[in-house]
């Protein structure tokens, strides 16, 4: 029987391609490859960097974006290691490693600055990239994600939503589990048929083990929890009904960041902002871009 989320795959493709992006491998080191989708041109327009979350891979997650952004800039959509076909056999499932990943993709690539976008567990790699590489990172912009998942966090945030660890939430296994993980993650309730559920199931989430040894690798100590020095401007772009990160959450970070951080809220929109109001999502990021522009014109 037909996967529908399959065949809808070369629809997705055809559809990046003709937005002006293309497939590309990179072998980061022997052992660890990334795939990205790159601009199909050679182009001196800014960089932005789309870095996807925990439950689609790039293009999948950054679908409604990437035509948006490429006629002022020029695209990069990474997939991240275990996600799409990005693989590697080195045993570090931190963040960092896939932001030092990632940062050395992106140079072989030749980008030398860029903004980096991040959604979710993007949005945690898109700060170690910040942190690790600020001579890259021009600036961020974040939506529904957090600098470091902590163990005060992570407990408070599952419990709140009454899942019993990261890999429930998720990495389902059942078509229940994965209507409860859009329950939470969308503000308005969606409705797609069993079948669809089944095939998002089937195609999303592969890799499971190495996924749920990524989700382990995110919680640290609040020991060692701190705020680093970010001598970047940080957007935080959220869903005003996000369950996930809540909006005191981001409030609260956006106070630790200090002068250079900026909060604005996406009204009618839950964790799943970017997909749910495409349109304010877009309106907004582009907003932060230009001002960017003008800043350093």
């Amino acid at each position: 029987m037909v996967n529908f989320v399959s065949a809808q795959k070369p629809l997705l493709h055809w559809l990046m391609k003709m937005a002006g992006v293309v497939p590309h491998t990179v072998e980061i080191e022997p052992g660890t490859v990334m795939n990205f989708w790159v601009p199909s041109k050679t182009t001196n327009k800014p960089v932005v960097v789309l870095i996807h979350g925990f439950a689609g891979e790039g293009i999948v997650t950054w679908q409604f974006q990437v035509g948006s952004l490429a006629k002022n800039y020029a695209v990069y959509v990474p997939d991240l290691l275990f996600f799409g076909n990005s693989i590697t056999d080195s045993p570090d499932r931190s963040p960092s490693f896939q932001a030092e990943c990632l940062s050395k993709g992106l140079r072989k690539l030749g980008v030398e600055r860029c903004t980096a976008v991040g959604f979710s567990y993007g949005g945690m790699v898109a700060f170690k990239l910040a942190e690790m590489w600020p001579e890259l990172v021009r600036a961020l912009v974040v939506s529904g994600s957090i600098m470091s998942m902590t163990d005060s966090i992570s407990e408070a945030t599952l419990h709140g939503l009454g899942f019993s660890s990261s890999s429930e939430l998720l990495l389902p296994t059942s078509v229940k589990g994965l209507k409860a993980l859009l329950s939470v993650a969308a503000h308005k309730k969606l409705w797609f048929p069993e079948k669809l559920h089944r095939d998002f199931l089937e195609v999303m989430f592969n890799n499971r083990e190495e996924r749920g040894e990524l989700l382990k690798g995110l919680i640290v100590s609040n020991r060692d929890a701190s705020v680093p020095n970010f001598q970047q401007r940080i957007h935080l772009l959220w869903g005003e009904n996000d369950q996930i990160f809540k909006v005191d959450l981001a409030q609260n970070m956006k106070e630790q960041l200090g002068d250079k951080a900026t909060f604005q809220e996406i009204k009618n929109a839950g964790h799943l902002v970017h997909l749910e109001r495409p349109c304010a999502y877009n309106k907004c990021l582009n907003q932060f871009l230009a001002s960017l522009d003008a800043h350093e014109a």
